[in-house]
């Protein structure tokens, strides 16, 4: 046991010392302080004024200040200038970033508004979008004018439709509750996914370089090779751990302090607003245990290799694994209880994910979370028992060992150890 507590220690200081753990999490400390603090970056990089400013040419003469009291309850950071000049004098001004834009407007036949948009590119869809929406209210404006249509019957007319989404089982979440969870299911999806991906394989190739550099033929004198994997394992999920532990408190100090500026529109759509506690859980727990299960996948795989050339195409089968479960976890945000997430999220190798969709977004009793984590202890077991067996085999092998085909070969040099 002392040198299992010696092999873990060492397998987590190491790695937690290395260059690449610490750039990679720099790099998504600075990630997460950026989209944090997007806003405030946005601001600075304006020079201080946010205002887009859009020269008009009102050929109607009419519809100008209309268009302006309208667009200020949709954007107040759209700024219109009516000016009386040439089209060749304002594409001057806008090439010398006087204005973002300038608009055209004229009547057409029916004498309603009409108006053409011009800007260096086309990409900026939000400005163009929101005043096309401004000049549409207008026009509707004039056209009940020309109806003789009361402001009331106007407002009536455009008036959305009552459309209630109501839920016949009980304790089911509202639309509003289930938009918040599916984008907090989607960003969490994508940490697992990654996590699980990027610490698994780090086993593996670190057993892959150690018996390309004939390390491993030292460490099995010292210790048993099945001491060797889990100290590995283990000392990986600490490491992923820890990372998660920095990236967490750095984002919520973060949030903390723009919580004002985070409120409506994007965070609050998806589900920053209300954060509950028991996804968080879920999403740490089904992070181990998926580490845990494909981490063991990838010791086994590792061990069956002598380069580190053959540790990347033998552990392709079990990327491509991952992303079959990420890929239905994705499909199944928009219907969490179709029965196809249902039946996946029982098959070990997707329960990591799918399952956490699923107890993500969905109200489900207590035991369907448990089920999916019995299922993943379970599977673990079985993957640790035969693994380890097929590892103190694989680490005798040298040569060329691409193929699935040595794990026979490495069952029996374990039977002869």
């Amino acid at each position: 046991m002392n040198r299992f507590g010696i092999m873990l220690g060492h397998a987590y200081m190491s790695k937690l010392k290395s260059k690449s753990f610490i750039i990679t999490t720099v790099i998504m400390l600075i990630g997460v302080l950026i989209l944090g603090n997007m806003n405030r970056i946005i601001d600075l990089f304006s020079g201080g004024d946010t205002k887009d400013k859009i020269a008009v040419i009102d050929e109607s003469s009419t519809v100008f200040d209309p268009l302006q009291q309208q667009l200020k309850s949709i954007n107040k950071d759209i700024q219109l200038i009516k000016v009386d000049k040439s089209e060749a004098d304002l594409q001057k001004a806008v090439n010398n970033k006087k204005y973002k834009a300038y608009l055209i407007i004229s009547l057409d036949q029916s004498q309603l508004p009409k108006a053409v948009y011009k800007a260096p590119t086309l990409t900026n869809t939000e400005l163009s979008g929101q005043l096309a929406q401004a000049l549409q209210t207008v026009k509707a404006s004039m056209a009940a004018a020309q109806l003789n249509l009361s402001a009331d019957k106007l407002a009536l007319l455009n008036s959305p439709v009552a459309f209630k989404e109501v839920s016949l089982e009980n304790n089911a979440k509202s639309a509003e509750e289930l938009a918040q969870a599916r984008g907090l299911v989607y960003i969490l999806l994508f940490a697992i996914y990654f996590s699980v991906i990027f610490y698994a394989s780090m086993v593996g190739m670190e057993i892959a370089t150690e018996k390309a550099s004939r390390v491993m033929e030292i460490l099995i004198s010292s210790a048993s090779p099945t001491q060797q994997m889990f100290a590995k394992i283990i000392g990986g999920a600490l490491l992923g751990l820890t990372q998660m532990a920095f990236l967490l408190a750095v984002a919520y100090f973060t949030i903390k302090q723009n919580l004002g500026e985070m409120e409506g529109g994007f965070f609050e759509f998806f589900g920053f607003s209300d954060i509950k506690a028991s996804t968080i859980i879920y999403a740490i727990v089904f992070f181990l245990l998926g580490y845990l299960l494909f981490a063991t996948l990838a010791a086994f795989l590792g061990s069956l290799v002598s380069r580190i050339e053959d540790a990347q195409q033998m552990m392709m089968p079990m990327t491509f694994i991952v992303m079959i479960g990420f890929f239905i976890a994705m499909s199944g945000l928009n219907n969490p209880s179709a029965g196809f997430v249902t039946v996946t999220s029982y098959i070990p190798f997707f329960t990591p994910m799918i399952m956490f969709l699923r107890v993500g977004m969905l109200d489900l009793p207590l035991w369907v979370g448990l089920s999916g984590v019995a299922v993943l202890i379970i599977s673990i077991i079985i993957m640790a028992i035969i693994g380890a067996r097929i590892y103190r085999g694989g680490v005798l092998m040298y040569g060329k060992s691409n193929s699935l085909k040595n794990i026979k070969k490495a069952l029996q040099l374990s039977k002869n150890e």
